[in-house]
């Protein structure tokens, strides 16, 4: 495999626009197309596919990245050249993350963090779904379950807790809520059961539910909004219920729920100077937010 074709290869895939890659390269951007055109014939492989926002990696694309960005690492070490210092990382990294974390804990920190590295570019999937690890659709993957098989690299990175809460306005204006039997009085705002992406979101059972959902929704982001308009009571996450003024928790020693959060990255990135600085500086920051995630900052 020659490595120099892989080298553009690598700057189109971050990029993700010729221009982009040939400015990185100190080339012309018709000598990125040519390389690129070149691999593929040798691949007898299509790489990457054109759309309307650039040059899009496709299905062949992507497996080759994690071993050309392996090969990358490699290179660098028999070399013996030295990393280059943080300030001058670039190139992409994606992560995956569930829609209420990614948006409210990570987001903040991750534009500060990329602000800083000016060559870096940070692609933050905040869904409510499974991110694909096994799928490479992220180099990074911060999930609710621990990833059973296959070659990566995991950590748990954090628990967060779950509360119970309601708006002050419903709160006033509907019957007392002393203890869980009392819940039969009130509306509930949950996930719609048969769209649920984790077990791990599969709490509501664990109490004596309500007689009716007023609201269910795939997004925990609806559902928090739904309840701070006072909707209902909601089982949400305290890292965002918490920072809603609206919203008030009930019941917090019947109603709590502990929940992990899993980080994972393909064992042969592990070296990719930008993939193991991100990492490290996730661990590092999700460390300092102990108190936002178990719910005892409002204390």
């Amino acid at each position: 495999m020659d490595w120099d074709l892989l080298r553009y290869f690598l700057e189109l895939a971050r990029t993700g626009k010729l221009t982009a890659a040939a400015r990185r390269l100190d080339v012309d951007h018709t000598t990125v197309s040519r390389r690129v055109q070149t691999l593929e014939k040798k691949l007898g492989s299509t790489l990457f596919v054109r759309t309307s926002s650039g040059m899009e990696l496709t299905e062949e694309g992507r497996l080759l990245l994690s071993d050309a960005e392996a090969m990358e690492a490699a290179v660098s070490r028999v070399q013996g050249h030295a990393e280059p210092p943080a300030s001058e990382l670039g190139g992409v990294v994606r992560i995956g993350a569930t829609e209420g974390f990614g948006s409210a804990v990570l987001a903040p920190y991750l534009g500060s963090f990329a602000a800083a590295h000016p060559r870096l570019t940070i692609d933050l999937v905040a869904v409510s779904a499974v991110v694909s690890i096994s799928r490479r659709e992220a180099d990074i993957v911060i999930s609710l379950e621990r990833p059973k098989r296959g070659p990566f690299v995991v950590t748990k990175l954090c628990d967060y807790v779950l509360l119970l809460y309601g708006a002050k306005n419903y709160l006033a204006d509907c019957p007392p809520l002393d203890s869980l039997q009392d819940l039969k009085q009130h509306s509930l705002i949950g996930y719609v059961d048969d769209l649920l992406f984790s077990k791990q979101l599969q709490f509501i059972n664990e109490i004596d539910p309500p007689d009716r959902f007023t609201l269910r929704s795939t997004s925990v982001m609806a559902q928090l909004n739904a309840a701070a308009a006072g909707g209902g009571l909601c089982v949400l996450p305290a890292f965002l219920a918490d920072r809603e003024p609206r919203l008030t928790p009930v019941l917090e020693q019947e109603v709590r729920f502990k929940r992990s959060f899993w980080m994972s990255m393909p064992e042969e990135v592990k070296q990719v100077p930008r993939i193991r600085m991100t990492w490290d500086y996730l661990r590092e920051v999700i460390g300092a937010e102990q108190s936002l995630l178990l719910g005892t900052c409002r204390a």
